[in-house]
């Protein structure tokens, strides 16, 4: 058996079904390639059928060995093979350097995330679908979404076995949600979309009862969804989206729980923790400076503090939520397109990112939104999203970008790197177009901007 590097290897295994299996029965196994040893849970998925999931991270012969509880399940052995990886299979994405990110073999990943909290949950196939169409012509290669559901859902499954509300079996699991929720996520993987799968969120507000569990419930349920999910190279951690707004936990709770996450995820994916906050009146901004979180994930309207948030810690920036486009009565989506493409450049020209999102539920036929369940983009953000995207990835380490937002200059001298010569372009960031100044300019560079906004400028070093 061979296995791309990289790629998901899959063992099945048949065991106990009596009693409560997810409670009762523990499994795990360890995978050598030569002095190298990776230990991995496994997991029941229910009718006496248990798997391990293993992501290889070397070519070459794989060793393994399980070890359980259940003689059945117990010193089970094998090998496989791992081979390199596939075209468009470049590794687990991890941070580069202070600001950035890269894949695992070494290519440049820039985050340019959307944000469907709840796409996979109503399983309506043919809405799954528009979506995956969407995401596919859209410059989005990252993607929010959660495993557990909020209080205005009635979802045909849960991660919870039960469909009473306050009263599900929070000792047992339903492998047909996972099953379903693990077949979206293997079409993200497809696209070459990242997941930041969301575990933890305080929209469910006592209903279903899985915002307030308890810290022993709250292991269990993490437990198993690293145990199904970390093995697929292209998944993200967000332990909790809004933590501030959950008033069952407090920061020590959450940091609990993310140091769980970091101990129990054999691959360690990215990992971090999303703020509330009351739009325009004030931020409540996590310690992204803790070990266990790899990345900022920001909620806050305005991206030109970008550059503060860096200084104050060393760890790249994601505003993942900033205010979506679109007419919602919320302050928080109804933005204009133009709005939202601005902050996208503030952001970028400071060194960080910034997350789409978009409400448009009365021009969407497939339901209450993107941000809420996906189905057709709308928004007029994403071809100018699309421009700064490919923008940013054909531009070297040394350029620098300037950007005027919504002010109206008739003109601005812009200083140059000294003692170098540089090429100056003019970037409509609105329309879309790119204009180079003639010449070469050194020192400082007059920029005829005629009283429009939405420009920018793009210097580079020449050679």
């Amino acid at each position: 058996m061979t296995v791309e590097q990289w790629g998901v290897h899959e063992l099945t295994l048949t065991g106990p079904a009596d009693g409560n299996p997810y409670t009762d029965v523990r499994l795990s196994a360890s995978f050598q390639y030569r002095n190298r040893i990776v230990d991995v849970d496994g997991f029941y998925d229910g009718d006496g059928v248990y798997r391990i999931r293993f992501m290889p991270d070397r070519p070459g012969t794989w060793r393994y060995t399980t070890r359980s509880d259940a003689p059945a399940l117990d010193g089970r052995r094998g090998t496989f093979e791992c081979v390199p990886p596939g075209p468009g299979n470049h590794g687990p994405v991890r941070v580069s350097g202070a600001h950035g990110f890269r894949y695992a073999d070494g290519t440049a990943y820039l985050p340019f995330g959307t944000t469907c909290y709840h796409w996979t949950h109503d399983q309506d196939e043919k809405r799954e679908r528009h979506t995956l169409e969407a995401l596919a012509a859209s410059p989005f290669n990252k993607i929010r979404m959660c495993v557990l559901p909020t209080d205005e859902m009635v979802p045909p499954h849960l991660a919870f076995q039960g469909d009473t509300p306050g009263a599900l079996d929070k000792t047992r699991f339903n492998p047909v949600f996972f099953a379903h929720f693990e077949r979206r996520l293997r079409d993200l993987l497809a696209l070459g979309i990242e997941a930041d799968v969301i575990l933890l969120h305080p929209y469910d507000r006592g209903h279903w009862g899985v915002d307030n569990m308890s810290p022993e419930e709250d292991r269990f349920l993490l437990r198993y969804v690293l145990a199904r999910l970390s093995a697929y190279r292209h998944v993200w951690w967000s332990i909790s989206n809004e933590y501030d707004f959950n008033r069952a936990k407090a920061v020590a709770d959450w940091d609990r729980l993310g140091r769980f996450v970091q101990r129990h995820d054999p691959y360690q994916h990215l990992r971090s923790i999303h703020n509330g906050t009351r739009m325009y009146r004030y931020e409540r901004i996590y310690d992204f400076t803790k070990p266990w979180i790899t990345h900022q994930s920001i909620q806050h309207w305005d991206a030109a503090l970008t550059g503060r948030w860096l200084e104050s810690c060393a760890k790249p920036v994601v505003i993942d939520e900033i205010g979506y486009e679109g007419k919602l009565g919320k302050r928080w989506g109804n933005i204009t397109g133009q709005a939202l493409t601005r902050q996208f450049w503030h952001a970028a020209a400071a060194g960080g990112y910034v997350g789409h999102g978009e409400c448009y539920p009365d021009q969407d036929p497939d339901g209450d939104g993107w941000i809420s369940v996906g189905g057709r983009l709308r928004g007029e953000s994403v071809p100018r999203i699309a421009f700064l995207r490919r923008l940013l990835e054909e531009a070297s380490p040394a350029d620098r970008l300037v950007y005027f937002g919504d002010r109206q200059h008739a003109y601005r001298d812009v200083e140059l790197p000294p003692d170098a010569d540089c090429s100056v372009e003019l970037i409509d960031t609105w329309n879309m177009t790119v204009t180079e100044l003639d010449g070469v300019h050194r020192g400082t560079v007059r920029a005829e901007l005629k009283g429009r906004p939405d420009m920018a400028l793009r210097i580079r070093r020449t050679a």
